[in-house]
C-alpha cells in the first residue's frame, strides 16, 4: 500500500481543494411561461420538457 513520505502542508491541501467550492445554480427563462427554471430540468408547473408533455402539471 502506498504511504506518503511527507505530510501534506495546509497550503498544498487547500490549493487542491480550491475547485471543491459550489457554484451558483444557473436559471433560464422559460419560453412559454416566462418563469425562471433550471436548464435541462422538467418544468414542474407545466410538466413540459424539451417541448413535450412529460408529466401532469403540479397543482398548488
Amino acid at each position: 500500500m502506498a504511504v506518503p513520505k511527507r505530510k501534506t502542508s495546509p497550503s498544498r491541501r487547500n490549493m487542491r481543494r480550491s475547485h471543491h467550492a459550489l457554484g451558483a445554480n444557473s436559471f433560464v427563462e422559460d419560453k412559454d411561461t416566462g418563469e425562471m427554471r433550471r436548464p435541462h430540468h422538467v418544468d414542474l408547473k407545466t410538466g413540459m420538457y424539451n417541448g413535450r408533455q412529460i408529466m401532469t402539471p403540479k397543482e398548488d
